[in-house]
């Protein structure tokens, strides 16, 4: 963030932002084609991080349809698209891995001849509750090739499915660059008895005085129209304020039907599964080996219980093994609601684990959790702005990074994070700067106590319609959660495949995950924080 994006025209210390600041800035920016998000957040950014933005933004570059409008009936249809398995009836052992070509065709079923959709898909042995992603690949011809690892012995069933077409995700990525206000914020000011509300945003459009709320230490933007008559230090909250609607053509919103084009299944023309025969040994030599997490896929479920290929998972089925893991430590989790499933699965599962009431909001926060017996401390604290939170009082409206500034840490200190959904109507580079300053605190913490341990909770998938994908969609996920582990590969952070662990369950995908699914993302944290002695 720098001063000098601002107009000169400060009025008592508010920044005064004129149509043509914003102007200035749309010329400045020959670099990229793409329109600047918002003229007074520009980054000044060091070489170095001007070019881990570019070759993360070239990383999760969608392939596009060709150019010009596609009508309906030439977008994707997943019911006249189908897919085979390579060689269904060979030999197949557990260890081997298995591919499926996906064909895909529109709705005069015609084969497509360009790439782009997105997809999703899963191997299953229901007897078995056995579970695993498949790993996709776009061979930009309508054609798309899906490889399993083949985990388990049995009868191994393959689905796949079509969650948007390719028409689909260029109104999606159309919606990010340009609608980042689709989803809109509000603060109220409060002196005395008299209260104003304005709305709040990481970029106002210009023409009214703002209230210019960047963090002083993270540089992260944060603004709000300045109330008529009170001043900006007088914000007593933040919240959700809305989402807009009719932000597609009649033509755009048929990419978005609920039982035609948005997560629906791909049927296969000739048998969907194969049979599996068990090996004479068991390969354990991957286990143990550094965490990727770029690699795909990290684990598969059997018998429900979620198997990693890096590291032995512990079940804790019993609250006392929880207890005896945690005794002595604070355990610290920040991020969005999906994490905090784990502090409220924690204090309900461990008896001794008793919830001290802080007198915070319902769902917002913080929360904190006391076993005075054995000395564990558990607390939540919800991520900075962006966030669509009913209400945070603005005193616990804090940014991560800050937070892990003001930890000690050592070896009995546990910090988890997941931050995700509530960027996903933002342009990515909001995301990145998200993510540097949070590695910036990571690296500084590890670097004073290495013994900290740092877990990172990744997004997961959930149930899409019309309306949610617009703002939510798993390919926004997708795309922030393909930024998130680049960003902090070769960290020593251990990493949560929420995303394979909900893509590989075989219950309906959901924003919060089952409490199976959550049992089994504990257990992979557990274990990171008290592995096994072996």
């Amino acid at each position: 963030f720098s001063p000098q994006h601002l107009d000169d025209d400060t009025v008592s210390g508010l920044n005064w932002i004129t149509e043509n600041n914003v102007q200035h800035s749309l010329f400045q920016t020959t670099k990229t084609t793409r329109k600047p998000y918002c003229g007074y957040t520009e980054q000044t950014l060091s070489k170095r991080e001007q070019a881990e933005q570019e070759s993360l933004l070239a990383a999760i570059q969608w392939p596009k349809p060709p150019d010009g409008k596609i009508p309906f009936a030439q977008s994707t249809d997943p019911t006249h698209s189908d897919f085979v398995i390579v060689k269904p009836s060979r030999f197949f052992k557990v260890g081997d891995q298995l591919e499926v070509l996906v064909r895909m065709k529109d709705f005069q079923g015609k084969p497509k001849q360009y790439g782009g959709d997105y997809l999703l898909a899963r191997i299953h042995s229901p007897g078995l509750k056995a579970g695993a992603a498949g790993r996709i690949v776009d061979c930009h011809n309508g054609l798309y090739k899906v490889f399993f690892t083949l985990f388990w012995p049995g009868e191994v069933k393959v689905s796949v499915s079509l969650v948007h077409p390719s028409e689909a995700i260029q109104v999606l990525v159309r919606l990010r660059e340009e609608r980042p206000d689709r989803v809109y914020f509000k603060s109220s000011f409060k002196s005395g008895r008299y209260s104003e509300t304005t709305e709040c945003n990481v970029c106002l459009p210009a023409g009214l005085p703002v209230c210019n709320f960047t963090d002083l230490y993270t540089g992260e933007p944060w603004f709000c129209y300045k109330p008529r008559k009170l001043s900006c230090a007088s914000r007593i909250n933040h919240a959700k304020g809305g989402y807009l609607k009719g932000l597609l053509t009649q033509e755009e919103s048929l990419f978005f039907q609920s039982d035609v084009n948005i997560k629906r299944p791909i049927l296969s023309s000739g048998p969907d599964s194969v049979i599996v025969k068990p090996t004479a040994f068991t390969d354990s030599s991957s286990m143990g080996r550094a965490e990727d997490p770029t690699a795909s896929p990290s684990g598969y479920y059997y018998e429900d219980q979620w198997r990693s290929r890096t590291h032995w998972i512990h079940n804790f089925n019993k609250s006392e093994d929880i207890t005896e893991c945690l005794q002595g430590k604070v355990i610290h989790l920040f991020g969005d609601s999906t994490i905090r499933q784990w502090f409220e699965y924690l204090t309900t599962f461990v008896p001794d684990l008793v919830e001290f009431n802080l007198g915070s909001p319902k769902n917002v926060g913080p929360f904190m959790s006391v076993d005075l017996k054995h000395n564990i401390l558990l607390k939540f604290r919800c991520h900075g702005p962006p966030i669509r939170f009913s209400t945070v009082f603005s005193s616990e409206l804090r940014y991560i990074a800050n937070e892990l500034n003001s930890i000690v840490g050592g070896r009995n200190t546990v910090v988890a994070i997941t931050i995700w959904s509530h960027f996903s109507t933002f342009p990515v580079e909001v995301y990145i700067r998200r993510l540097r300053n949070i590695r910036r605190a990571v690296l500084q913490l590890l670097d004073r106590s290495p013994k900290t341990a740092i877990v990172i909770r990744t997004a997961n998938v959930q149930e899409l319609g019309p309306e949610v994908s617009l703002f939510n969609s798993d390919w926004y996920s997708f795309q922030l959660d393909s930024v998130m582990r680049k960003m902090f590969s070769g960290i020593a952070v251990h990493f949560v495949d929420a995303w394979e662990m909900s893509v590989a369950h075989y219950l309906p995908h959901n924003l919060h995950p089952n409490e199976i699914i959550v049992k089994n993302q504990i257990d992979a944290f557990l274990s990171y924080v008290c592995p096994l002695q072996t």
